[in-house]
């Protein structure tokens, strides 16, 4: 052997190196050895036998094979990521990534047998959940294999509907508050399926050109439609239909299913891409004109002709084709009768709008697609004359009426009830109403005895035609409202009177003044215009007002009113007659109420302010949109137009100690899986009870020797209030009990209701009487009605009330200086002179005088009225003279319960 010694081999592990780092590592603290070193020279040079470790021929047994192997030994111990430390004493190599013999070994072997090589083997950090492109690749074959089948699946399972046999509705039933059945309706669906043949091509055209003009080339679907709706239901969106007439004939054709759900919109997919495939593009187009809803009940184009102009659909010009085709968009609001009981919104007027500018669109875009020429397009520039609607004879009388509240009342408020307008017409519903069957029939017999009595339109044409009545009963209790009368017959006419009609509620508004200075207070006039609660005096019945004929109305500091022109406000009282005792007229806010004196009212409302007496009316219960607005004087006593039902509601908050209850019409709906909505009661209280039955009492008084003597019960307490507006144009009595509340409405209005802007006439001689008070025929059927409503019912009294407020204006204010339009002779109410204007500039006309507002027609003065002097109500101001204006026309601001 030669002297120079050959060097011990060194291990594959890293050599004397990586010893010495074994070492350190073990003194120092640092990563440990890999399991199955000893950390020391001996152990890791020493000689070992085979089958303990590794063993090398050389003398020399290795822990591990090599760098590969002890780093896979360290994955293996760590989860790939971090070792477990070692026992103390022990060191070993630490494993370096990417030595000699990476991928193999068990780790390797095993990343190999997985299918789904994801996360990715070999690879670390971000790199291992980076897909490779043979992943995306397969993933995305595998989606559009599965796409396939599941539509082969979808076109096979589905048939072509047949609209004969699938396109019905069920009946809804309506059941009195005794749970007794009132009427079905619905079931009885209003189709006549014709042939195409029978179907004028201008109305197919008329259709394709507004809805589909691709119609006849389309495969009968609408991709960028359908995912838009689909995207929609699932974010919670609004829903959306097909949007092609494929898709729609689809949709009418499976009335048993029009939920909207994804699953539901797939469906009707695969069977829009079969008709669209195996049905002819004429069968199509007559399916779905013989299916789609157009309104007034009518299924179909044969039902729709008949409804809209009593003709047979081969009749149709192109003008009333392209506006069926308008109502297609939505009855509701392309009817031109109106729709108002379900949207406010829907007036006839709007209506007629819409369905004109829809229906000439339609007629212009058939001219551009060549369908229609010019010549014959010309022909139709206004709406085709139309018929108003005709009900089911099942619904003559007041239970058109009934069912039309309860079914607007439910889908008005849908987002409670989940009752849509089209669920509803489709039937299955069990409706239990609050209507009382006896309550109904006794209010209708009440009216039609002072119809038959006194109205005589033949003998009297000129003062007796177009009367009409309305009525409501509320339950105090509950807010359940008992009993409407909505006109002569729910079949012959078509406004429901309970509800919003247009007609001024007069000096029932009165109330809600004297409510209002009772809550909140008079203002003191050395603040500021917007005083706080604390900050003002609240007002006892015995305050003094002023009750003299054309008064100067101040505001509450004082100064004298005037108008934007200014003008100053003189209030006529209604006959011009002054109360109280010269010079100052003063008389306590009971007796006003009594007598119904306007211009002590009138400066009550400015004293407290407009704004707080809208308050009081809105915390009753009348609806902000039937208020008229507060920049006149006037709004005090009753330019506002709430409907019957309102009116009776918030009468029912004062007969209640100030709890305001929602007027409602249905107590429960089930269908065939059981219970879908039940109204729960809710109370609020509008004002305190000191308040509410302080008015109360002051009601009492009208009643029981003031202006609505005519409405005395045997045996009963009641309170009540006559109203008149201006122009004698309507005529009101609301009162109540303790247990019911009832507003009877008096007002002539045209019954043609397919003209536009109907005017209220005037009911000077109407019924044989010089002028119609709240006093004379409405407090009469009041009476008459709530005498057989209360029958057998126990006999309540009011609660009597604290004493409230305080007494405001008991000091006398000093002795105007007379005038000559001031000459009142005694303390007993006089008439009052002819108005002139206070100033010294040239005596102006009358109209000028009234500033157009409370001027009575010429050469009247004003009737006498035996039951007691009902203060009158000047109109509503002019656009040109406040922006604002009330309703003077028929129809108010709509339903439900304006």
């Amino acid at each position: 052997m030669s002297e120079h010694r050959r060097k011990p081999p060194q291990p594959q592990g890293g050599g004397r190196a990586a010893a010495r780092r074994g070492q350190s590592g073990s003194s120092s603290g640092r990563r440990a050895a890999p399991r199955g070193a000893t950390g020391s020279p001996s152990d890791s040079y020493g000689t070992s036998s085979p089958g303990s470790g590794s063993y090398d021929p050389g003398g020399e047994e290795r822990p591990y094979g090599g760098r590969a192997e002890a780093r896979r030994a360290a994955q293996r111990s760590s989860g790939g990521r971090r070792r477990a430390a070692e026992p103390a004493g022990h060191a070993g190599r630490r494993a370096v990534p990417g030595g000699p013999g990476r991928g193999r070994g068990r780790a390797a072997v095993s990343d190999r047998k997985r299918i789904v090589d994801y996360p990715r083997a070999g690879r670390y950090g971000a790199a291992r959940w980076v897909p490779s492109w043979k992943l995306v690749t397969g993933l995305f074959i595998g989606f559009i294999g599965s796409l396939v089948a599941v539509a082969g699946v979808g076109f096979a399972l589905v048939s072509v509907p047949n609209i004969a046999q699938t396109a019905t509705a069920q009946n809804n039933v309506f059941y009195w508050a005794d749970g007794s059945e009132m009427v079905r309706t619905g079931g009885e669906t209003n189709r006549q399926i014709v042939n195409l043949s029978q179907i004028p091509k201008d109305m197919q055209y008329a259709v394709v050109s507004q809805e589909n003009k691709t119609f006849y080339t389309d495969s009968g679907i609408d991709p960028k439609g359908i995912a838009r709706a689909v995207f929609n239901m699932a974010s919670g969106g609004e829903t959306q239909g097909g949007s092609t007439i494929t898709q729609q004939y689809v949709k009418n054709a499976r009335l048993g299913d029009q939920s909207q759900t994804i699953s539901r919109k797939f469906k009707e997919i695969f069977i829009s891409v079969k008709v669209g495939t195996t049905v002819s593009k004429d069968e199509i187009m007559a399916g779905y004109l013989n299916s789609a809803y157009y309104g007034r009940g009518a299924y179909g184009i044969q039902a729709a002709a008949r409804a809209y102009f009593n003709k047979d659909a081969v009749d149709l010009d192109a003008g009333e084709c392209a506006f069926l085709a308008a109502t297609l968009k939505g009855a509701t609001y392309y009817d031109p009768a109106g729709s108002t009981s379900i949207d406010p919104a829907a007036t006839p007027e709007a209506n007629q709008k819409r369905a004109l500018a829809q229906m000439q669109d339609t007629l212009d875009k058939m001219v551009e697609y060549g369908h229609l020429s010019a010549t014959e397009r010309a022909k139709y520039t206004k709406l085709p004359q139309w018929q108003n609607p005709r009900s089911n004879t099942a619904l003559s009388g007041q239970i058109g009426y009934l069912v039309d509240l309860a079914s607007a009342s439910l889908i008005r408020n849908s987002a409670e009830t989940g009752i849509t307008e089209d669920k509803l017409r489709q039937g299955g519903y069990s409706i239990y109403t609050t209507f009382e069957k006896k309550k109904v029939n006794e209010l209708e017999k009440a009216v039609q005895k002072v119809q038959k009595a006194k109205i005589k339109p033949k003998e009297r044409p000129k003062t007796d035609t177009h009367v009409q009545f309305g009525g409501a009963s509320v339950d105090p209790a509950t807010g359940a409202i008992k009993a409407i009368y909505g006109g002569e017959d729910a079949t012959k006419h078509f406004t429901n009177n309970a509800d919003a009609t247009g007609a001024q509620v007069g000096s029932t508004f009165k109330p809600l003044v004297l409510a209002a200075a009772m809550k909140w207070g008079v203002r003191d006039k050395d603040l500021g215009p917007n005083q706080a609660q604390d900050e003002r005096t609240k007002v006892s019945p015995k305050s003094l007002y002023s009750g003299k004929n054309d008064l100067k109305i101040k505001t509450y500091d004082g100064e004298i009113w005037k108008n934007e022109k200014d003008k100053e406000w003189l209030q006529e009282n209604d006959g011009q007659q002054s109360y109280g005792a010269p010079p100052n007229y003063r008389i306590d806010l009971r007796e006003a109420m009594r007598e119904s004196v306007n211009s002590a009212f009138v400066q009550l409302g400015m004293d407290v302010g407009l704004d707080k007496v809208k308050e009081a009316a809105m915390d009753a219960g009348l609806k902000e949109n039937s208020l008229a607005g507060t920049n006149y004087p006037s709004f005090s006593i009753g330019i506002s137009d709430p409907s019957a039902i309102r009116m009776a509601g918030a009468y029912a908050t004062f007969a209640a100690s100030g709890k305001q209850r929602e007027p409602f019409s249905v107590t429960k709906v089930t269908d065939k899986d059981g219970p879908v909505y039940s109204h729960e009661v809710q109370t609020r209280q509008a004002f305190e009870s000191i308040v509410a039955d302080n008015v109360t009492d002051v009601l009492k008084t009208v009643v029981e020797d003031g202006t609505g003597t005519a409405a005395q019960l045997t045996g009963r307490d009641v309170a009540g209030k006559t109203g008149t507006t201006d122009g004698n144009k309507s005529a009101w009595f609301v009162g109540y009990t303790p247990q019911l509340a009832t507003s009877i409405s008096m007002f002539r209005l045209d019954d043609d209701e397919t003209k536009k802007n109907r005017e209220f006439l005037e009911m000077f001689g109407t019924g044989g009487e010089k002028k119609i008070h709240g006093a004379s025929f409405p407090a009469q059927i009041w009476h008459d009605y709530m005498e057989q409503a209360l029958k057998g019912e126990p006999a309540e009294d009011f609660p009597t009330p604290d004493p409230i407020g305080e007494i405001v204006n008991d000091v006398p204010t000093p002795t105007p200086a007379p005038t000559p339009s001031e000459e009142p002779s005694s303390a007993s109410p006089t008439p009052s002179p002819t108005p002139s204007e206070p100033t010294t500039s040239p005596t102006p006309s009358p109209t000028e005088t009234c500033f157009g507002f409370q001027c009575p027609p010429p050469g009247d003065t004003g009737g006498t009225d035996t039951g007691g002097t009902d203060g009158g109500v000047t109109p509503t101001p002019t656009p040109t003279e406040t922006g604002e204006t009330g309703n003077s026309r028929g129809n108010g601001n709509g339903g439900i319960f304006g």
